[in-house]
């Protein structure tokens, strides 16, 4: 095996989903190890269409064509935070669910984590703003300035915690175990 075909195999690409029936967030990472850096992100605009089903074809077109082009190892979303509308987290969960079965189709691993765990992941405050969020990402990228739509740095931080909880964490969200917290966080445990 070549050393470019060796370093290709340990490269991995993820992409972070934030759902949206407005606005869509997406971004791609790649990885290496502990290192990370951007290949893009962006936000998919959905406001111009007309009706429900529109947005939710045009979700899956698009996520499917950045499927295509960027060929991602895993796929991570965040997952929808209950609020107080119920017709909203109805479409939000139906835009989160196009955008899932783009990814089934093509048989990538797909993770969910909730906002709490992202911004916790991201910022080391599960109760961050939108705004801080952003801040610390352009730190960590060097980003020369932070998208007008945070809804791209959201999907940013979604594929970041992935990459940090990757291995960690089963794909319906839940710790691997005591055991494996314990060998992987030997300094936060108490004897």
């Amino acid at each position: 095996m070549s050393k470019e075909a060796k370093k290709a195999a340990k490269e991995k690409i993820i992409l972070g989903i934030d759902p949206g029936t407005n606005v869509m967030g997406y971004a791609l990472i790649v990885t290496e190890g502990k290192q990370y850096k951007l290949l893009q992100y962006g936000v998919i605009h959905l406001k111009k269409y007309g009706t429900h089903e529109l947005k939710l074809k045009k979700i899956f077109e698009r996520i499917t064509g950045i499927l295509e082009e960027f060929l991602p190892d895993s796929v991570a979303l965040e997952a929808p935070f209950y609020g107080a509308n119920v017709q909203s987290m109805l479409k939000l969960g139906r835009a989160q669910g196009v955008a899932m079965a783009a990814a089934l189709a093509r048989e990538i691993p797909i993770t969910e984590y909730s906002p709490k765990k992202v911004k916790q992941s991201v910022t080391g405050n599960g109760n961050a703003s939108k705004e801080q969020v952003a801040a610390m990402l352009q730190t960590l990228f060097k980003l020369e300035e932070i998208p007008k739509m945070l809804d791209a740095t959201d999907a940013l931080a979604v594929a970041l915690c992935h990459h940090f909880h990757e291995g960690r964490i089963q794909s319906r969200g839940r710790a691997a175990g005591w055991k494996s917290f314990i060998e992987e966080n030997p300094g936060r445990v108490k004897k």
